[in-house]
């Protein structure tokens, strides 16, 4: 009869550890865990990133905005717009961003030329050069203010999302104070 009673006490023991709670939540915790860092760090990354887009977005939005109010831009006037770009994007370090503007005229064909261009950490763009515009602003003798905005995007604790991402915006508006604007001791 002894082994008719190891069935029953191997039984009664796969009872009890079938019954027992007392490990499952920890065995939960540590299967879910990593998924939920993953979630939550990758929100922050995205969060981070999308913040960084949109201010991006209002650099590119500022430099055009500021830079068709002038009638004539002279070095002092342009190193202030450039530097504005810097001032929305805070507290993002705007120190690898690279902010351009540029005149643009369009011929009787509605194509696209620069007239003249600045940039702040990077290189403007070469006068006489041609410009692709929105189907919408391809229209016949016009001028253009073109602000543009070049963000490195590097997550800050790079968990999920890694590497560099290049966030580019731009942003056209007329010239408020006269048909052109004009670029003095550039």
């Amino acid at each position: 009869m002894p082994p008719v009673r190891n069935i029953f006490a191997c039984r009664s023991y796969l009872l009890r550890l079938a019954r027992d709670r007392d490990g499952v939540s920890a065995v939960e915790f540590a299967v879910v865990l990593p998924f939920m860092l993953t979630l939550y760090l990758g929100g922050i990354e995205l969060g981070d990133g999308l913040a960084i887009q949109f201010r991006s977005t209002l650099a590119a939005r500022t430099v055009a905005d500021l830079a068709s109010q002038y009638v004539s831009i002279d070095n002092a006037a342009m190193s202030s717009i450039l530097g504005a770009a810097s001032t929305v994007v805070t507290p993002y370090s705007a120190a690898n961003m690279v902010v351009t503007v540029s005149e643009v005229t369009t011929n009787s064909h509605g194509q696209a030329t620069v007239v003249w261009s600045d940039s702040l950490n990077g290189t403007a763009r070469t006068v006489g050069s041609s410009v692709t515009l929105p189907t919408k602003l391809q229209q016949a003798n016009i001028t253009l203010i073109f602000g543009e905005v070049t963000y490195p995007y590097t997550p800050s604790m790079g968990y999920v999302i890694t590497g560099t991402i290049s966030i580019y915006e731009s942003m056209y508006f007329f010239p408020r104070m006269s048909t052109t604007v004009t670029r003095v001791n550039s």
